[in-house]
């Protein structure tokens, strides 16, 4: 039987975010960051053998910006535009000041990833680090069937998800932070491999490894097809 869901979830993760901002992202962004660039450079790499001189990518929780935005924006080929989504006001002011010197190339946007919305086909890849886990599981469907959407034929998915099957996870004080509340949701390893591809995807990498601590996540690259 699923817990049921905090209330005002929304609002409480982006409280947190605001308070925890600067200890997040010394503490386990920075851990974190080879993980993140390894799969990143995958995805560079497939889009550079598709011959793409640009690229087009929606970051789902970006976050402060680092490592993961600027990684892309520094690509020589392909050029990246980047649109960063956060809940958190205090995260995009720090990816606004981490950031600034490829403010041509970029565009935050606040608010909860659940209520973007993108005409069809708009992005080349769209990635979630660390990001779409704290979305009930069920919005993480209705998210999916989105995602799908916004990505060009021929375009990339990449995230990571709990390889635990919860409906409902919280801290109190995540990284020993008195404001650090925080909540977390998943399918399993196998399901939310399965929610990748029940709305079009074909999974081309899946692997499950520690990202920091005892944390450890299923990672998916996945592909929507030509037509």
């Amino acid at each position: 039987m699923s817990e049921p869901i905090p209330p005002n979830l929304k609002a409480r993760m982006k409280a947190s975010y605001d308070a925890i901002a600067e200890d997040y992202n010394t503490e386990f962004y920075k851990i974190a960051d080879t993980l993140r660039i390894d799969y990143l450079g995958r995805l560079v790499a497939l889009l550079q053998s598709n011959g793409n001189d640009t690229a087009a990518v929606l970051e789902l929780g970006c976050g402060a910006g680092v490592p993961a935005t600027k990684y892309l924006l520094e690509q020589e080929k392909p050029v990246f535009t980047l649109t960063g989504n956060d809940i958190s006001t205090t995260q995009l002011n720090l990816a606004r000041s981490n950031l600034a010197q490829y403010h041509d190339r970029l565009t935050l946007l606040e608010g909860d990833m659940l209520a973007l919305s993108f005409p069809a086909a708009n992005f080349d890849a769209v990635t979630g680090f660390y990001s779409i886990i704290h979305l009930p599981r069920e919005e993480q469907i209705q998210l999916m069937s989105k995602i799908v959407e916004w990505i060009k034929p021929g375009g990339y998915f990449l995230a990571n998800f709990l390889i635990e099957d919860m409906s409902t996870l919280e801290e109190d004080k995540w990284l020993g932070h008195e404001k650090g509340w925080m909540f977390w949701s998943g399918w399993g390893e196998k399901m939310s491999v399965e929610m990748v591809e029940n709305v079009g995807f074909t999974v081309l990498l899946k692997e499950v490894r520690q990202a920091v601590d005892d944390a450890t996540f299923v990672w998916v690259l996945a592909r929507k097809g030509e037509s």
